[in-house]
C-alpha cells in the first residue's frame, strides 16, 4: 500500500520566540532600557525594534498580552549559554565506589578498606559495601553482620546508611552515603 507523501514536521524551536515569529496582535512592551511602554501592535513593537538595531523578543508567552523586550537577541542566547555551562561546572556528579568485604577479613586489611572508604567520604562519593560468603561461611553469617555493624560504627560520624544490609544470594550488600 503507498502511503501519502507528507512533508516533514516542522523544526521545533528551542527558546523564545522573536520578531515575526510572535503571533499575537498586541503585546505588552518593555524598551531596551527596560522601561515599560504598554500595550503596543506588535507590527509597531517589532518596527522599533528594528529601528534600534535590535530584536523584539517574547519574554512571557503566557499572559495576556504576552510580555516581550527590545534587547540583543544574540547576547541574551550567548549568556544564556554561559550560564549553563557555569552550572554545569559547579555541579558534582555523585559516584558509588564499591568496598568488597570478606566475613574473615585481617585487621590491616580492614583498615587499608576504612581508609579507602574515609577518602571516598571525603571525595563526595557513594559507598557500596558488598560482604560476601564462599563456602561453609554461609552457616556462620552472624561474623559478616558483626563485621557490618563494625563498619557502621567507624563511619557513623562521617557516613550514614542509605540502604541497610540486605542479602543478594551469596554476599550481602550495604550502602553508605557522606554526610
Amino acid at each position: 500500500m503507498r502511503r501519502p507523501n507528507r512533508a516533514p514536521p516542522a523544526a521545533a524551536k528551542d527558546g523564545p520566540r522573536t520578531n515575526d515569529e510572535i503571533r499575537n496582535a498586541q503585546i505588552q512592551l518593555i524598551d531596551q532600557n527596560g522601561t515599560n511602554v504598554g500595550i503596543t501592535e506588535t507590527s509597531l513593537a517589532v518596527k522599533m525594534a528594528m529601528d534600534a538595531g535590535m530584536d523584539l523578543v517574547e519574554i512571557s508567552p503566557n499572559t495576556t498580552p504576552p510580555v516581550c523586550k527590545i534587547m540583543d537577541y544574540g547576547k541574551f542566547k550567548y549568556s544564556a549559554q554561559k550560564k549553563a555551562a557555569e552550572a554545569r561546572k559547579k555541579q558534582k556528579i555523585v559516584e558509588i565506589k564499591e568496598i568488597k568485604l570478606r566475613p574473615m577479613i585481617d585487621d590491616h586489611d580492614y583498615d587499608v578498606k576504612m581508609r579507602a572508604m574515609l577518602r571516598f567520604f571525603e571525595e563526595g562519593d557513594k559507598v557500596k559495601i558488598t560482604l560476601r560468603y564462599r563456602g561453609r561461611e554461609m552457616a556462620h553469617q552472624e561474623i559478616g553482620t558483626k563485621l557490618l555493624d563494625k563498619v557502621k560504627a567507624a563511619v557513623a560520624d562521617v557516613a550514614k546508611v542509605e540502604q541497610d544490609a540486605r542479602f543478594e544470594g551469596r554476599q550481602v550488600v550495604m550502602v553508605l552515603a557522606p554526610r
